[in-house]
């Protein structure tokens, strides 16, 4: 979807939307070498990095969240930054802050359990459903690790089912695979931790 493409279905569905007026929501993607990701930032950080397509995040961030959404580069810019820079190597953790509004209540506990995983490191399901004190809670471990808004930035993909098993990702294995490579290749160590 162009810049062209995105300004014109904001302009049917966001009837507060003016192009030249800064949106509550920023929204653009970024194509980069795992595909495309959405990209959604309100004021409190970013809501949507996501690999499903720009219509359905728009419609879920604007039932959800707010209605004045639209492209804003001061605020996409700085979060497209640091995703490239992650993405070649260069970044380790980002700066930039979060809104889990879009999680359920259990899935944020568990994102955020997430951000203490260090990068180049993995860790199991039963070791996140253990640390949040619900042992026997994998099935609801993995299911608020799939519907993550925030992928890559809340980092997902450090989940394995086992050291030698990778597990679901909402971008598939092979883009959970490289995500695991990037980081090995920065932390100087192969994906399992080894």
């Amino acid at each position: 979807m162009s810049s062209g493409d995105i300004d014109a279905l904001l302009r049917v569905t966001s009837p507060n939307y003016i192009g030249t007026s800064h949106p509550d929501i920023a929204f653009g993607t970024l194509d980069g070498p795992v595909g495309r990701l959405t990209l959604a930032v309100t004021n409190r950080g970013v809501v949507a990095c996501s690999y499903e397509d720009e219509n359905i995040v728009f419609e879920r961030v604007s039932r959800e969240v707010g209605t004045f959404i639209g492209p804003d580069a001061r605020r996409l810019d700085p979060v497209r930054r640091e995703l490239d820079a992650y993405f070649s190597g260069r970044l380790r953790a980002f700066t930039t802050t979060i809104d889990l509004r879009l999680a359920t209540q259990f899935a944020r506990t568990v994102l955020q359990m997430m951000l203490a995983v260090s990068y180049g490191t993995v860790t199991t399901y039963r070791e996140i459903a253990e640390r949040i004190g619900r042992p026997r809670a994998l099935r609801a471990v993995g299911n608020a690790l799939g519907s993550n808004p925030v992928c890559v930035i809340v980092p997902c993909h450090r989940v394995v089912e086992s050291e030698v098993v990778l597990g679901g990702y909402a971008g598939g294995p092979a883009v959970k695979e490289r995500l695991l490579r990037i980081e090995a290749n920065g932390a100087g160590h192969a994906p399992g931790g080894s």
